[in-house]
């Protein structure tokens, strides 16, 4: 029993803890992936280097006479650095995704790094569709879909003559391809957008442009319009009055009308006033 509990420290000390923090990268389908060694990799005599993926294949293995051996399967698109160990693999797949950890191997084991990379697509395009609209002459209701090819949602918004609110709140919803659909009001626009960590497509309408406010439903004027027209109307007949006014006082000093021409003018002012 002593010597199992002997066996078991001696291979305890042979392993030393490393960070236990691991990084999350997110990276576009087809593009690059690089990934660092944040910490001094020094290799002595009979030790290795090596970059391993999901902890059962190695990417590539370094030694300290600068030998460096890269897997069959990533020697095309795979390099490494000599100087500060960091990988560099190129156009990468989905196949890539997965856990990559960066360690030193001989008398002790040091864990360096480790990175999980998750590969993605670009996101599809969206659309913002308007289903229905209810106007009044105070309110108006909006309801609006946003949809990429496998998913949609809705979100209704109401306006008055001051403000428009989203009912609810914003909208949202993760995708079967885990990328995020969003619908949500900014600046009088209602957004749709549909995103990932790596890429994102919107489409948006502005809202005032769906909702017609201050018009009433059977068609009459409002008291607004009434009074434009009143306004406009008042400012046409003292334009005519004045030009009038003008005319006859032109009238008058060409041909020197006395009496007739002082009654008419006093008519005259007295209709316009």
């Amino acid at each position: 029993m002593m010597f199992i509990f002997v066996i078991l420290g001696l291979l305890s000390c042979n392993e030393v803890a490393g960070s236990s923090d691991v990084t999350t990268v997110f990276v576009q389908k087809g593009k690059d992936l690089h990934l660092d060694v944040n910490k001094p990799v020094v290799l002595e005599e009979d030790t290795e280097f090596r970059w391993k993926f999901n902890n059962t294949h190695n990417v590539v293995s370094l030694f300290p006479d600068k030998r460096t051996i890269i897997s069959s399967s990533h020697v095309e698109r795979t390099e490494v650095s000599l100087q500060n160990h960091s990988l560099l693999l190129k156009n990468v797949q989905q196949s890539n995704s997965g856990d990559y950890t960066a360690s030193i191997i001989g008398d002790k084991y040091q864990h360096v790094a480790e990175y999980e990379v998750i590969i993605q697509d670009l996101v599809s395009p969206v659309q913002l569709s308007v289903d229905s609209v209810s106007n009044s002459t105070e309110s108006c209701n909006l309801t609006v879909s946003c949809s990429t090819e496998h998913s949609h949602i809705s979100s209704t918004f109401r306006c008055d003559n001051q403000t428009c609110y989203q009912k609810g709140g914003e909208q949202s919803e993760v995708t079967t391809s885990g990328s995020s659909l969003h619908v949500y009001l900014l600046n009088d626009y209602i957004i749709c957008n549909h995103s990932n960590q790596v890429s994102w497509t919107k489409d948006l309408k502005k809202i005032r442009t769906l909702c017609s406010l201050n018009t009433a439903t059977n068609g009459s004027l409002t008291v607004g319009s009434w009074i434009r027209i009143i306004v406009s109307c008042l400012v046409v007949g003292l334009c005519i009055c004045f030009g009038l006014f003008k005319r006859i006082t032109i009238c008058k000093s060409q041909f020197k009308f006395q009496h007739k021409s002082n009654n008419v003018i006093k008519i005259f002012i007295a209709v316009c006033i």
